[in-house]
């Protein structure tokens, strides 16, 4: 069957059963070798919060610090030289990752929220005014809402947001009823970070671009767990979290068409973004140093390298097929659990669906049901996730989340799912 522009970059499912990453990649992870209360083994199922390191992060980072440690770009010293070229090196990596035209596509951030406000507060306030529309849905993370309503006061253009379907969708029919000539900008996650749902974005790049709107992807929850191709994705914009892909915190970036980043002007101010500077006027430096001011986060952009050549030894679509197995394993086990529903469309209803599932179980607080399933060492989230208003949506004040991982094993799962009924037993006892 031949993939629709919408599903370019998905792996397609096979009859194969997919290889067990678990088992070849457990020993990378330091961390998850340790035991919890009671001496069990720790289980952590908290992947859309944050990913865990492996040992090839942790050595990158160290010989940074212990070998390398310098200032970028400012000294003819063999120190800035080799930090330099590390630093460098991780933005060729991640322009490869996303399928980039050049590193001068990359700028780095110190997380994908920042590189949303760049965007908002440079492309944003160039370029819109009262009248204009930006399009959004209520799925969306803060990071993905809040920098628009800043936007929304500054300039005057108005947030409009696409509802969902009765699966846990994006309503599709909604969207380009909302879409005109108006709207200049439409900013979604690529994949939710509660329904887990897989929205369609190269179809909605075309329905975006045919009214003039340009695209922008909040790609955190899909980076580490598919492939990933702004050329086949007909974005514009495109955010990632290197915390989220195995690497450190403090670390994300902005993928943009460099057409866009050459007119937009600098997000901040200060040393590195300049080519020139007098008293009473400045110059700027070349892409993508131009929106890069101060010293950046040199040992995490060398982490975040190493991590994507970790994820790209394993591979995207062997990451997708395991944990496409893992998910379906995860929901049945969830679904047979009487009193809990689980928010988003089923792996029947889609299979390509993101590696988690947010639940709730009838007349119980999820926070109750994370803290006694912390004590049986096993870590999942609770509460709304930075998605009030998809909460406030289906009348919730907050979910429980289990995500998971390609180091996440069967055994894990049938043990949660275990855990999580004796959890429910009790609290509905002592309730």
């Amino acid at each position: 069957m031949s993939a629709s522009p919408a599903t370019a970059a998905i792996a397609e499912p096979t009859a194969d059963p997919p290889e067990n990453l678990a088992a070849l990649t457990r020993p990378d992870f330091p961390l998850l070798a340790q035991t919890a209360c009671l001496g069990e083994p720790l289980i952590y199922l908290d992947y859309a919060a944050t990913s865990q390191k492996p040992s090839q992060v942790l050595q990158a980072l160290q010989h940074y610090y212990s070998h390398d440690n310098a200032n970028v770009h400012r000294g003819a010293h063999q120190l800035s030289a080799r930090a330099t070229e590390g630093f460098e090196a991780a933005r060729q990596k991640t322009a490869n990752f996303v399928g980039a035209a050049s590193a001068h596509e990359i700028v780095f951030t110190r997380n994908a929220s920042e590189a949303i406000n760049l965007v908002a507060r440079s492309w944003g306030e160039a370029n819109l005014k009262p009248g204009d529309e930006v399009l959004l849905s209520v799925m969306e993370h803060h990071s993905n809402l809040v920098p628009w309503q800043l936007l929304a006061a500054r300039t005057g253009c108005r947030l409009r947001h696409v509802g969902l379907t009765q699966s846990g969708e994006l309503d599709l029919d909604d969207m380009k009823a909302q879409l005109n000539e108006r709207t200049r900008l439409v900013s979604l996650v690529q994949v939710s970070n509660t329904l887990g749902c897989l929205n369609p974005i190269a179809e909605i790049a075309q329905l975006a671009h045919r009214v003039g709107a340009l695209l922008l992807v909040d790609a955190c929850q899909s980076l580490p767990h598919l492939p990933i191709d702004v050329a086949q994705l007909d974005c514009d914009f495109l955010v990632g979290s290197s915390h989220k892909l195995c690497g450190p915190t403090g670390m994300g970036f902005l993928w943009a068409r460099e057409t866009l980043l050459e007119a937009m002007p600098p997000f901040l101010g200060g040393g590195e973004m300049i080519q020139d500077v007098y008293l009473d006027h400045s110059s700027w430096a070349e892409l993508p140093h131009k929106f890069e001011a101060g010293t950046p986060a040199i040992g995490e952009a060398i982490g975040m390298g190493a991590a994507l050549d970790y994820l790209n030894g394993i591979g995207l679509a062997r990451i997708q097929a395991w944990e496409q197995r893992l998910i379906r394993q995860l929901f049945d086990r969830l679904q047979a659990i009487e009193g809990l529903r689980i928010l988003g469309p089923t792996p029947e209803q889609q299979p390509h669906r993101g590696a988690l599932a947010a639940f709730t179980v009838e007349g119980l607080h999820a926070n109750d049901i994370a803290a006694l399933l912390d004590s049986a060492g096993i870590c999942i989230r609770s509460g709304h996730h930075c998605t009030q208003p998809l909460h406030r949506y289906y009348g919730l004040s907050g979910t429980a989340r289990a995500s998971l991982s390609f180091t996440t094993t069967p055994e894990e799962i049938d043990r949660f799912a275990e855990e999580l009924q004796g959890t429910i037993a009790f609290l509905r006892e002592h309730s």
